[in-house]
């Protein structure tokens, strides 16, 4: 097998990480890791992946077993129904977790190779990689109880020593910044009496020890497995746990950046063109961290911050906090993006509205969420107090009122997710909020699970049925949105890296200007139920030789009054004016 030829830059980054987290053992390491590279790389090179992406790029959010018939494998329904109503929308998809697992609907991993027989097989996955950019989920932090790494380390095999954190529960953990309000040790009995293992997450799901180098090299080893599978997005699932430390926070630590940035050069050497991304539910200075230096970490990070604010305004009728924020985001190079998204498997995180909204804000929103068929998922802070830190609701849910007739509905949910398609960034689109899904409380009746209300497995007989009906709600919604997408795939000003400029028109209006190279686009929101309007002097944001504008959406001129645009927007209507 032919060496692999890093370039004296590359080579020494990589040897610097590896010494910064493992000391005297990173030279063997190093080797261990070129040896890896050099074995997956022909296979890797034989796929063709796109460079970055533009704004022709929408992803998909799914389940693997989300769209499900009798006699077929869940991810060829998945494949067929995505083809039939997707495929001209988004350009990749984003599959859960879809590994065998024991627990968290994916998120605590048997098998890291293998695909859940229940959904179907390799083949599979790789048939919808032909079609589609695949994202999968690299789930490294912690790993299922049921897997054989934690049986084999109990066991006392020499392979899977030191793969788990065992800590005296003695020890004062005190200062560890903690998701859930759950034990962070857990009771194992092994080969040599009774460990207690940290379990960041549940008791099911034990975190791996990445001050043990082999951890990290199964890591790796895993995810150049993954590219060879089709993946070109790696999102790293709770990644800001990855590295512990006692006497710390545990979270944040260098030593997870430098695990991410480590990721990003071997990728460097062998896929350049996928791209990682974290995946980190924690308030936005924290969070945009992962970019690093805007060339040597992530290359996109979620968008926390964007579902509880949107929601806000809509329940307010008041952008103005989604305004403020909105004005500072930028991200720090042409190699960077944000992923954009409102609704997930997860429900609405609370926490990265921190410092934005009021405590009693974020307490209204649970409220409400509660009001509105859903529950609140609360985290315990460092004082032993609890708070919101996750809404458990579908997006329309939380959006809608059932007084507002089906139309309104649907027009106020699109009008939220309009704003998902205009902020800078790459949108990520959560199947059910596509759908047009309601609360699936029978779901939380039999798992007993809040997160399972926005979780619900589709029968695609019924679904298409309802789509096919226009008196429903779904098919209102998919229609509605089905149309944005469309417009903002033919617009150059929509591209990710393109810029945005919040406007100061109307507090109940969200107004951005979004242009890339040439191209200039005026969107506008109207996040209230009532007519506002709004006057944008286009002086003042260098457009004052424009003569006349056209509304995409409505298809029609508007005009330029002394270099002003003046007009009415109907209670949540969207405007997007080129």
């Amino acid at each position: 097998m032919a060496e692999l030829n890093l370039s004296d830059d590359l080579a020494a980054r990589i040897k610097n990480k590896l010494e910064f987290l493992y000391d005297n053992q990173s030279k063997e390491y190093f080797d261990k890791i070129l040896e890896l590279m050099t074995e997956y790389k022909p296979q890797i090179e034989q796929q063709d992946r796109k460079d970055w992406v533009d704004e022709e790029d929408l992803i998909l959010i799914t389940y693997g077993d989300n769209i499900q018939e009798e006699d077929k494998a869940p991810l060829q329904s998945l494949k067929e129904f995505v083809d039939d109503y997707f495929s001209n929308l988004v350009s990749g998809i984003h599959i859960l977790p879809f590994f065998p697992y024991s627990s968290d609907d994916g998120f605590s991993i048997i098998d890291y190779k293998a695909v859940n027989p229940e959904f179907g097989d390799w083949s599979d996955i790789n048939q919808i990689s032909e079609d589609y950019r695949m994202m999968f989920d690299a789930v490294i932090n912690h790993i299922s109880a049921e897997s054989d790494w934690v049986e084999g380390y109990l066991n006392g095999e020499d392979e899977y020593e030191d793969f788990f954190i065992d800590v005296d529960p003695e020890i004062d953990l005190s200062q560890v910044t903690r998701p859930r309000a759950k034990p962070l040790l857990t009771e194992f009995e092994s080969s040599e009496g009774t460990k207690h293992l940290w379990t960041t997450f549940s008791p099911d799901q034990v975190d791996l020890n990445f001050s043990n180098p082999e951890v990290l090299l199964r890591v790796i080893e895993i995810l150049l497995f993954y590219v060879t599978q089709g993946a070109e997005i790696i999102r790293l699932d709770a990644i800001a746990y990855l590295w512990k430390k006692i006497g710390t926070s545990c979270i944040h630590l260098e030593e997870t950046h430098q695990v991410v940035k480590l990721m990003k050069d071997i990728f460097a050497a062998v896929a350049p063109e996928v791209i990682i991304i974290t995946e980190t539910n924690v308030p936005h200075e924290e969070n945009i961290s992962y970019f690093g230096n805007g060339d040597d970490e992530a290359q996109m990070v979620y968008q926390f911050s964007l579902p509880p604010l949107v929601l806000h305004s809509f329940v307010s009728g008041d952008a103005s906090y989604l305004s403020e924020w909105a004005a500072d985001i930028e991200a720090p190079s042409e190699e960077t993006t944000f992923f954009n998204f409102l609704a997930s498997h997860d429900g609405i995180g609370v926490r990265p509205a921190e410092g934005i909204l009021t405590e009693e804000e974020i307490q209204d929103l649970a409220d409400r969420a509660v009001e509105h068929g859903g529950a609140v998922n609360y985290k315990t802070n460092s004082d032993g107090s609890k708070s919101p830190y996750e809404l458990n609701i579908t997006y329309v849910d939380a959006i809608i009122d059932e007084d507002e007739d089906l139309d309104t509905q649907a027009k106020k949910f699109v009008a939220s997710q309009s704003i998902l398609l205009a902020m800078v960034g790459v949108p990520g689109i959560y199947i059910h909020s596509l759908l047009g899904s309601r609360n699936y409380e029978q779901g939380v009746e039999e798992t007993g699970r809040n997160r399972t209300i926005n979780r619900e497995k589709l029968k695609r007989e019924q679904v298409e049925e309802e789509l096919n009906d226009p008196h429903t709600l779904r098919s209102k919604v998919y229609k509605e949105y089905s149309k944005l997408i469309e417009l903002r795939k033919e617009e150059k000003a929509f591209h990710p890296n393109g810029k945005q400029e919040v406007l100061d028109t109307n507090e109940a209006v969200f107004s951005l200007l979004r242009s890339h190279e040439e191209e200039a686009l005026l969107s506008l929101h109207n996040v209230s139920g009532e007519e506002q309007k709004v006057v944008v002097d286009l002086a003042e944001y260098g457009m004052g030789d424009r003569e006349e504008f056209k509304d995409i959406i409505a298809e029609e001129e508007v005009d330029v009054q002394g270099k002003q645009v003046r007009l009415n927007l109907a209670p949540y209507q969207v405007r997007w004016l080129k």
